[in-house]
């Protein structure tokens, strides 16, 4: 078997085609996250506080080049500068489009979870047992106690 033979294979399997699949989804998902944390839920919590944006704010550690053309006052100017920041305020964007993104996962899981369990009912509630079956296992728990005596 050639390595091309066994890469389509291994391609060819519903695991990969399935993760490929949850990738490119989950991409396409992480940007409507972010447009909602950005376009929707910061700009609330900046009008909460007084029309903060959170995503300027930052600590600057390193000094700003010679030449530097920009706004010292821009996180995106002296990102672009290469100057040694902390950038807790784009930290706090990130950690606020996580904790959405993680709870819709967390929505979405249960509702799978739901449909799961109203499903194993159903299944659970399985053909009774044939009564040949009852019959033999009687005959075979009263032979294994030693209750019948041979003809």
């Amino acid at each position: 078997m050639t390595i091309v033979s066994e890469f389509k294979a291994f391609v060819a399997r519903g695991n990969v085609l399935d993760l490929a699949i949850g990738v490119i989804i989950g991409g396409a998902f992480a940007t409507i996250t972010k447009s909602v944390t950005d376009d929707l839920i910061m700009p609330v919590v900046g009008w909460l506080f007084g029309g903060v944006d959170f995503s300027s704010y930052f600590i600057r550690l390193g000094a700003i080049p010679e030449g530097f053309k920009g706004s010292p006052e821009s996180y995106a100017d002296l990102k672009t500068a290469g100057v040694a920041m902390l950038g807790w305020g784009a930290f706090l964007t990130v950690v606020v489009n996580f904790l959405i993104l993680a709870f819709i996962i967390f929505l979405l899981m249960k509702g799978v979870n739901r449909l799961l369990v109203a499903e194993k009912p159903a299944e659970a509630a399985a053909a009774p047992t044939p009564e040949d079956i009852v019959l033999l296992r009687e005959i075979r728990d009263s032979l294994q106690k030693g209750g019948t005596k041979p003809l």
